[in-house]
C-alpha cells in the first residue's frame, strides 16, 4: 500500500498584463475576478505540486510537478517578465516542506515554458553560467513538448531556456514519456495530453481516493479559466483548448475529481463542480494545502 501526501510549494510569483492572460474577455469583466494594478499587470502564483509517497518498506519518494518561474533571469529581465522575487523562493517553499531540491526524485513538468520550467536553474549570479538543480530527479517532459522546445515557433521562442533544454539533455536523467504513462512516475500516473496552449502540455493525473488530482498547468491556469470561454492571449489554438478543457471539465466532474492550479494568486486546488445550467465551477477549495492526505 501506497500512503500520499500533497503540498502545495508556492514559486516566484510574476505580475503580467490582464488583458493578455484573460485573452478576448472585455477587461470589465476579468478585472471583477483579479483587480489589476497600475500597469495593467495581474497578480499570479507559479505553484509547484509536492506528492510524498510512504511505502510499505519504509521507503520515500518525492515527486514534484513543475517547478515554476524561479530566479534565473538577469535583473533586466526579471522586470520585464514581472517577477517579483530576486531569491529562489521554491527553495524555500521546499525547506518548509520538510525537504531539498537535492530530495526530489522525480520532477513533472507539463511543458518548458520559462514559468514552469525556470525553477529547475538556480539562481542568477552575475557572469555565472546557468546551472541546473534537482541532482538526483528524473526529469519527465512529454515528447510533443520536448520537441517544441527544442524546435520552437517564433511566436513562443522567447518563452523557451535554451540553456535549460541543453542541460537537461546533458543531464542522462531526462525521460521523454511518448504514452499516457511514464516509467519513473509508474501506472498509478496517468499523462493526459492538450494541445491548445502548446503542443503536447502534459496534465499528470495523480491517484487518490477522495478522487483524481489533475495538474492544471495553462490549459486551466487558475480558478477563473474554469469557466469554458475564457482562454488566455497565449494559447496557440483557443478553440482547440476550450474543446479539451471541456473534455477534462466533465470527466472530473463524474468521478469527483479536482484540479491543482498553479497560477492562481488564492486558490491551490479545487473540486471540479458543474451547476444545472452546465456552467463549470470549482466547489470545495484548498487555498495552500500541507502534508494534505490523499
Amino acid at each position: 500500500m501506497t500512503r500520499r501526501r500533497l503540498w502545495s510549494i508556492l514559486g516566484n510569483s510574476q505580475r503580467l498584463d490582464g488583458g493578455a492572460m484573460f485573452g478576448n474577455a472585455p477587461r470589465p469583466v476579468w478585472e471583477r475576478w483579479i483587480a489589476p494594478d497600475e500597469r495593467h499587470r495581474i497578480p499570479l502564483a507559479c505553484r509547484a505540486m509536492l506528492i510524498e509517497e510512504t511505502h510499505d518498506d519504509g521507503t520515500v519518494r518525492r515527486v514534484l510537478f513543475e517547478t515554476g518561474i524561479g530566479a534565473f533571469f538577469a535583473p533586466k529581465l526579471r522586470d520585464r517578465y514581472g517577477v517579483v522575487e530576486s531569491e529562489h523562493v521554491l527553495l524555500a517553499s521546499l525547506a518548509r516542506a520538510g525537504t531539498t531540491h537535492e530530495q526530489i526524485d522525480v520532477v513533472v513538468l507539463s511543458h518548458l515554458h520559462f514559468d514552469h520550467a525556470g525553477g529547475l536553474l538556480a539562481a542568477y549570479e552575475e557572469g555565472a553560467a546557468p546551472r541546473l538543480l534537482f541532482p538526483n530527479a528524473t526529469f519527465v517532459v512529454g515528447h510533443e513538448a520536448w520537441e517544441r522546445a527544442k524546435h520552437p515557433h517564433p511566436r513562443d521562442r522567447a518563452s523557451f531556456v535554451p540553456e535549460l533544454i541543453a542541460l537537461l539533455e546533458q543531464s542522462g536523467r531526462l525521460e521523454i514519456a511518448s504514452g499516457d504513462r511514464s516509467r519513473a512516475l509508474g501506472p498509478d500516473y496517468v499523462l493526459h495530453r492538450s494541445e491548445g496552449h502548446t503542443p503536447g502540455l502534459v496534465l499528470a493525473e495523480v491517484p487518490s481516493d477522495a478522487g483524481p488530482i489533475v495538474f492544471a498547468a495553462d490549459l486551466i491556469p487558475g480558478r477563473p479559466w474554469v469557466h469554458l470561454p475564457i482562454t488566455m492571449g497565449y494559447d496557440r489554438w483557443p478553440e482547440k483548448l476550450i474543446d479539451e478543457k471541456e473534455s477534462l471539465l466533465r470527466d472530473l466532474v463524474a468521478r469527483g475529481g479536482r484540479l491543482f492550479f498553479t497560477h492562481d494568486p488564492e486558490t491551490a486546488m479545487g473540486r471540479v463542480t458543474r451547476d444545472d445550467a452546465g456552467r463549470y465551477g470549482v466547489g470545495e477549495i484548498w487555498t495552500e494545502p500541507s502534508a494534505l492526505p490523499i
